[in-house]
């Protein structure tokens, strides 16, 4: 039995059906069979910014069929050619997560792409965001990809195109409104964002 972050081998690739059987207190990621340490406890920033997306959100989505999910939360994404959970080499715990399709939800969290994912950068993770959960939630469907920076108080906004691939919008600084290509009715004013 796995119970320490130790007895693993960041070498080696796991998938889902490994992950199920660990005992471990710390929060874990596997990117395509690879193990990833979530970062320590987020700063207040990180926090605020968190809490104020999702609040934001939810609010707008009481009444739609649309969920949203705050990490700490499974999201189990599978490859294209595969359906079981032994092939399944991706679990992530993205900050902010909708899901329009409740076929996609279950007691383990949520089992295929989620229409809109939030990723808030903290020190440590800006790598992983930037470029392993990128290529994961492109080629997995992820339809709006949002990365926030609270240190430069900006957002990188990455929808899927016809063909399956981001298209990146402009950088969204503070004195910009932000609206969501998913959820229209979503707009976030960044000056309240990061203030």
């Amino acid at each position: 039995m796995i119970t320490s972050i130790d007895q693993l081998d960041f070498n080696a690739t796991y998938s889902y059906a490994d992950y199920l059987k660990w005992q471990i207190q710390d929060r874990l990621e596997i990117i395509k069979g690879k193990i990833f340490n979530m970062s320590p406890a987020p700063s207040v920033k990180h926090q605020i910014v968190s809490m104020n997306l999702a609040g934001i959100v939810w609010q707008i989505l009481l009444d739609k069929s649309c969920q949203v999910f705050h990490a700490p939360f499974d999201v189990r994404l599978l490859r294209k050619d595969k359906e079981s959970n032994k092939e399944i080499l991706t679990v992530v715990q993205p900050d902010i997560c909708l899901i329009c399709n409740p076929k996609k939800l279950d007691k383990k969290g949520c089992l295929g792409a989620p229409d809109w994912i939030i990723e808030i950068l903290s020190p440590g993770n800006s790598k992983k965001e930037m470029r392993e959960k990128y290529a994961v939630y492109e080629e997995s469907g992820v339809r709006e990809y949002w990365i926030v920076d609270p240190q430069n108080e900006l957002i990188l906004v990455y929808i899927l195109d016809e063909n399956g691939l981001y298209r990146g919008l402009r950088p969204f600084v503070t004195d910009d409104v932000l609206q969501s290509q998913t959820v229209p009715e979503v707009f976030i004013d960044l000056n309240k964002l990061f203030s």
